[in-house]
């Protein structure tokens, strides 16, 4: 063998002949450096999203709660009817402080309505109620 050359030319830091390849040697710490920062950005926008997704879920768990409690409400009110799906009715409390559900409006009654308008609500197929319009003395 020649004086410039060798008999393992990968293990060497230069190039072995003129027309090589370039050898640079990589920066370790840089390329993990890199892969941790991209890692972290990464983990980090998918915690947000689970976040964002926890927080609507948390959302949605309330007002199914919120529901869940005006139905109970509706069904100990006195109801002169049987109520259909997907139907609007009106949920009033009387003097006495019992409540009625009406197919009347607080519209309909004008100035004379003698109860006090809770709510306008709708029947829904789970046989839950959602609240429509919410009255002045709230629910």
């Amino acid at each position: 063998m020649g004086e410039m050359t060798t008999e393992n030319p990968g293990i060497i830091p230069f190039p072995h002949t003129v027309g090589a390849a370039m050898v640079k040697p990589e920066d370790k710490g840089k390329i993990k450096g890199r892969a941790v920062s991209a890692m972290y950005d990464q983990t980090e926008m998918d915690m947000k999203q689970i976040y964002e997704q926890m927080q609507l879920l948390a959302e949605q768990a309330k007002t199914i709660q919120n529901r869940v409690s005006v139905s109970e409400r509706i069904y100990q009110a006195k109801m002169s009817f049987d109520p259909i799906i997907s139907r609007i009715y009106h949920l009033y409390q009387k003097k006495d402080g019992t409540d009625t559900l009406s197919l009347v409006s607080p519209d309909e009654w004008g100035k004379s309505c003698p109860y006090d308008f809770i709510a306008t609500v709708k029947l829904l197929p789970d046989h839950t109620w959602e609240v429509i319009k919410e009255g002045d003395m709230g629910l």
